[in-house]
């Protein structure tokens, strides 16, 4: 039996090799791995020597060989091939063991890897007949396998070869990635997309639902915050604390610099809030609608505090809580009452270059939400101005809005979130359940709209719910009768020239 070794990560490359050979394998090996054979004194024969044809260009070519690649591709039910074979003088190979130059953390020219995934294909083709391992994590097995059974079962054969494909895909798509990250001018939506996901090893309790199952997978080759979450205590995570967890997450950390407290509950946020102090914040932010907030997902842009911690405990149930870190005494507490509460320390979050959401036979592909305007682009377009004090809240609102599902409406007042009107097919309902939640909290607030007002109504409602200041993106047919609704009821109208429908 006869297997080829070429690896550029060289992990529990000498116990595989002196496996083999403890079981009467023949190595042929090329290049560094050679090398690491040799000074190691695992004895192998060298690619050079049986090609007959030296390394060339500068390493490029090596094992691009009829007698490396007829070695791996015969197949062995086929007189003919086992015919050609002979006459070649060419003896098969069993088993590949390969993995590529590192080109997913080190992109280049030189690292996009050709002789690797020629080998692996076509090992993984004639899987039938050749094992193929790309992964160092799977010597062990493999040794074992070979050493009870003499052989690798069909199976085994079969669900390595998988791997194999899916390791040149990824490594594959990684390039066309970075090809596309690369080239000027930028395409912003480049002609192709090239998903490469593996699942991880995280059990999710079920997906949306109890009857769906669920598990999150990651873009091979890299890392997200999600990787360095650390859970301190609670149930599995289901697929649905990951999507809220990811949506309070983000909110929290796109409200400004102060102490925050985000409460997000079926992707909307109930309340939120910033304050001088942590406790502070998220008392306000469940004080927004706190009948919401129960089994919700609460997010800290602070280390957990033990005032924050002692608020939490006399607060209502949370399903899941994030926060940068905890502080000493603080998992404790809350694990006391809240046993079941899963306890998230994460980093910020990271940000995507593309937004993508499946339909029928594809996907929708858009750039992340983002705010691309700010405060000094927006234009005041009425005879009252914001006060200082206003444009905190007024900026606030806008914030929060950005991250609520549309029609949304949204009521600051003091840093508080005091009224969140979410997911309404009319802008009018969206701002009536918005007032009735402020319950007369909003006077001398902030209103923001994520679309503009089609009709004067939205803005009576606004002046209604005793808010000062309205923002908006403007733009519709009726924005003059709209901004003189609001100087006959006093308001301040902001115009932010950006929508930001959520779905």
């Amino acid at each position: 039996m006869r297997a080829l070794l070429s690896v550029y990560d060289k992990t529990g490359l000498e116990g595989l090799a002196r496996g083999l050979v403890g079981l009467g394998w023949e190595l042929v090996s090329s290049g560094g791995t050679s090398q690491a054979l040799a000074a190691g004194g695992v004895p192998h024969v060298e690619v050079e020597a049986v090609t007959g044809a030296p390394a060339m260009l500068g390493g490029r070519v090596k094992t691009l060989h009829p007698k490396i690649h007829g070695g791996i591709l015969a197949d062995r039910s086929k007189d003919e091939h086992l015919a050609d074979l002979a006459a070649q003088g060419i003896e098969a190979i069993d088993l590949v063991v390969c993995n590529l130059y590192p080109f997913m953390t080190e992109p280049s020219i030189e690292t996009i890897d050709i002789g690797g995934p020629t080998m692996v294909r076509a090992a993984a083709k004639n899987h039938d007949h050749v094992g193929v391992v790309v992964d160092p994590g799977e010597y062990g097995g493999v040794l074992d396998e070979l050493r009870r059974d003499g052989a690798l079962s069909e199976a085994t054969r079969r669900r390595l070869a998988r791997a194999a494909f899916a390791h040149t895909a990824a490594y594959d798509a990684a390039i066309v990635t970075w090809m596309d990250g690369t080239a000027e001018p930028r395409e912003a939506l480049p002609p192709t997309l090239h998903l490469a996901l593996a699942r991880t090893e995280e059990k999710l309790r079920y997906g949306e639902n109890p009857h769906q199952q669920g598990a999150r997978y990651r873009t091979v080759g890299r890392r997200s915050w999600w990787d360095q979450v650390v859970q301190h205590s609670g149930l599995a995570l289901s697929y649905l604390n990951l999507y809220d967890a990811e949506a309070a997450w983000r909110l929290v950390h796109d409200v400004g610099d102060g102490p925050a407290a985000a409460i997000i509950k079926h992707a909307n946020p109930c309340g939120v809030a910033v304050a001088a102090d942590l406790a502070t914040a998220y008392r306000l932010a469940l004080e927004g609608d706190e009948r919401s907030a129960f089994g919700g997902v609460v997010a800290l842009n602070r280390p957990l505090d033990p005032a924050t911690a002692e608020e939490m405990v006399a607060g209502p149930q949370a399903d899941v809580v994030i926060a940068p870190s905890y502080q000493a005494g603080t998992i404790e507490a809350l694990v006391r009452k809240r046993r079941n509460t899963r306890l998230l320390e994460a980093p910020a979050p990271g940000t995507e270059a593309l937004d993508l959401r499946q339909i029928s036979g594809g996907f929708l592909v858009q750039e992340p939400h983002h705010f691309e305007t700010t405060r000094d682009s927006w234009r005041v377009v009425t005879k009252a101005t914001p006060t200082e004090e206003q444009w905190r809240d007024t900026e606030l609102a806008w914030r929060v809005c950005g991250h609520v599902k549309s029609n949304a409406i949204v009521l600051v007042a003091n840093g508080q979130a005091v009224g969140i009107g979410a997911g309404q097919q009319n802008r009018v309902e969206a701002g009536e359940i918005a007032a009735r939640k402020a319950a007369g909290r909003a006077k001398g607030g902030a209103c923001a709209s994520d679309a503009f007002y089609p009709f004067r109504d939205g803005v009576d409602a606004a002046a209604g719910a005793g808010v000062a200041v309205v923002i908006q993106p403007g733009g519709g047919l009726r924005d003059d009768e709209i901004i003189a609704a609001a100087d006959e009821h006093g308001l301040a109208m902001v115009l932010t020239g950006e929508r930001h429908f959520l779905h």
